[in-house]
């Protein structure tokens, strides 16, 4: 039988990769999303009331990360460099292992404001939550690893969006990935010059990515990264 294994690694990193952020307050919780089978295999199958408590709420799941945290990150947005984007409407809500053994993010989609919300509300429309929902179930169903849309609620907003008919409902979604460390988590090591830090990722990647024991030689290990990286990206074997 499959049992709760709570497993936040992402502390070992330390301050520098993360801001602890409030979840925002919803008016409401209406599910329109559970995905129970994945629930089954991190033992996280809670009777009703609890998905709304920990995945629209964002009480903190058992022995687990006791605030959710927006990960820090750089890299280029409308073809410029930027040195001042990170996770901004969302964070990583907890970790877990999962029946095999992996360790696994849970990470928010329209959760609130962070530190790089910018003038964005911070929030998501009903109908990009459903739209996300559709394609990792369709995904998956077709054998291609992806991320798990896990849970998904209508939070009870009215928000405006350009591109779509508005005011449009909100919701917030929960995912089920293999881990949110990016390119630009690197990139903003690089920016900073925080060599002890990037060795640190290094270290973390591989032990928690790609369940594999680091060297002792840092630059064995940065090269073991990218070959790994560059192999799983090819044959979308990540």
């Amino acid at each position: 039988m499959t049992s709760y294994r709570p497993d936040p690694q992402i502390l070992a990193l330390g301050e520098d990769f993360y801001d602890p952020v409030e979840p925002a307050r919803f008016p409401q919780c209406t599910p329109r999303f559970l995905n129970q089978r994945w629930a089954a295999r991190v033992a996280l199958d809670f009777p009703g009331a609890q998905w709304a408590q920990h995945f629209c709420r964002f009480e903190p799941l058992p022995d687990n990360l006791p605030r959710p945290l927006a990960l820090r990150y750089h890299g280029h947005q409308f073809r410029v460099y930027n040195p001042d984007i990170g996770d901004g409407r969302g964070f990583t809500f907890a970790q877990l292992r999962d029946d095999h053994g992996r360790l696994l993010d849970l990470g928010t989609k329209g959760s609130g404001h962070t530190p790089y919300s910018r003038h964005a509300d911070g929030r998501l429309t009903l109908k990009g939550g459903v739209r996300e929902v559709l394609a990792t179930e369709m995904l998956e169903a077709l054998g291609v690893n992806t991320s798990k849309s896990f849970a998904l609620f209508e939070t009870g907003e009215a928000l405006e969006r350009g591109d779509e008919p508005s005011p449009t409902r909100s919701s917030v979604l929960t995912r089920l990935s293999h881990g949110h460390i990016r390119i630009g988590t690197f990139q903003r090591l690089a920016f900073f010059a925080q060599v002890e830090n990037i060795k640190k990722l290094v270290r973390y990647c591989l032990e928690n990515l790609f369940s594999e024991t680091p060297a002792k030689d840092d630059a064995e290990n940065a090269l073991r990264l990218v070959d790994l990286v560059s192999q799983a990206t090819a044959t979308f074997d990540a």
